[in-house]
């Protein structure tokens, strides 16, 4: 049963919204939402307001005056925080949901174009994905179908004369119009969702069958920082008790690990064998051994290096102001460009990586690129890399440049109160 959200305040029992209540925490307690403040924080919002009866404030401006602090003449044009915001919500959603386990609880969601979350009671939730899985490859619902059992047998009738009874009336007895109408269809269906299923899933092997099915094990290159700092240790015997040591400590940036652990999770799940090393310690043996991921830009050498000579790559001015990414084929465009006053000032901008696979010339190994102009763009593309939904047009656009084997991805991401939204792929390049 679909629950009308418009009317939802008034047609649900106490009961049912404690329930709606519910699974809003379960949802902001899932680690797709846990480690956002945003996410919650707009979620929570339009539940509540749509339990309450106040649908009519779900509207974009009200939301970004409400929820993100705006001013109330704000450029909705010019700063999209709430379309983003709602569409990596719906994503994040849809993950949930996909998990293991989830199938039969109360599913919420938030249709595209709208701002008002929809409720869908569990005892249909599968029904309603079966038939829009059906719909979506042109098939209707089929037709209910009645079935009349054979009449009971005497008291004098034999088993066996039983049996064979209802298996005359079986095979005798003329299938429902619908049926056989129906079958092929069903058929077809079936053929569509598994054919979809598995370019669904060929997409990821498209990009990772070549580093998976080497038996050479996988190295992580990591940007690194030293840090000097106090460093506060414990008494085993007394763990009260506290020394102070100075200490040079190699610190890696959080949000690279976001892709490492991304990745890592991947190889893992394989059987790969992987080793991690900061950026500093990685010499050139190191890279002949087997493939490398490469985190991070402008704060790992090696990932300058390798990326120079490709048609996109990174730059930025003297100043070390402006950081972008260039294309070979058009260096005077500055269309993938960091301000870096803009970053640091406003936590709100546009950020760019590029997403590479190649032979490295020099190695004679696989290279695996996933770094931002900012921190933010690392992080999408870890994400672009480790989500097939987002290989699947990176595969297609490799198929119509002739399946070659090296690529190159740039990608965009609109950056939130500091927070990633979804990659888009800007440029693509194929070798």
């Amino acid at each position: 049963m679909l629950i009308d959200p418009v009317t939802a305040h008034k047609g649900l029992s106490e009961k049912e919204k404690a329930a709606i209540q519910e699974q809003l925490e379960r949802l902001l307690s899932n680690s797709h939402f846990s480690h956002s403040r945003r996410f919650p924080s707009f979620l929570r919002f339009v539940i509540d307001q749509t339990l309450a009866g106040q649908t009519d404030l779900l509207k974009e401006r009200t939301l970004g005056i409400e929820i993100f602090g705006r001013d109330a003449d704000y450029d909705t044009a010019s700063d999209p925080i709430v379309r983003v915001t709602a569409a990596e919500i719906r994503k994040r959603i849809a993950q949930y949901y996909q998990e293991q386990g989830h199938e039969g609880e109360l599913r919420v969601s938030l249709p595209a174009g709208s701002y008002v979350p929809q409720f869908h009671w569990p005892q249909t939730a599968t029904i309603s994905k079966e038939k829009s899985e059906l719909q979506a490859v042109g098939i209707a619902e089929v037709p209910p179908t009645s079935f009349e059992p054979p009449a009971p047998a005497s008291d004098n009738t034999s088993h066996g004369e039983q049996a064979q009874a209802a298996k005359s009336h079986f095979l005798s007895r003329p299938w429902p119009r619908g049926w056989l109408i129906a079958l092929p269809l069903l058929l077809a269906c079936a053929g569509a969702l598994f054919l979809w299923r598995s370019t669904h899933h060929s997409a990821f092997d498209f990009f990772w069958d070549p580093i998976l099915k080497t038996s050479d094990p996988v190295l992580f290159c990591v940007a690194d920082q030293s840090q000097y700092t106090a460093q506060a240790l414990r008494d085993a015997g007394d763990p009260s008790h506290l020394t102070v040591l100075k200490d040079t400590l190699t610190a890696i940036v959080y949000d690279d690990l976001n892709p490492v652990v991304r990745i890592a999770g991947i190889l893992q799940s394989h059987g790969k064998k992987y080793a991690l090393r900061s950026e500093g310690t990685t010499n050139l043996t190191d890279l002949r051994n087997g493939p490398t991921v490469f985190i991070g830009a402008f704060d790992n050498a090696w990932t300058l290096r390798l990326t120079k000579p490709l048609r996109y790559h990174f730059a930025n001015n003297p100043e070390m102001t402006e950081f972008r990414i260039v294309d070979n084929a058009a260096p005077a465009q500055s269309r993938w460009l960091v301000n870096r006053l803009q970053q640091m000032t406003t936590n709100n901008y546009r950020d760019f990586a590029i997403v590479a696979r190649f032979t490295d010339d020099t190695t004679g190994k696989l290279a695996v690129v996933a770094a931002g102009v900012g921190r933010g763009g690392t992080i999408v593309a870890g994400e672009f890399l480790t989500d097939p939904a987002h290989l699947v047009p990176l595969q297609e656009a490799a198929m119509l440049a002739g399946n070659k084997k090296n690529m190159e991805v740039v990608l965009s991401t609109q950056i939130i109160d500091g927070e990633p939204g979804t990659p888009t792929i800007e440029a693509t390049y194929f070798w």
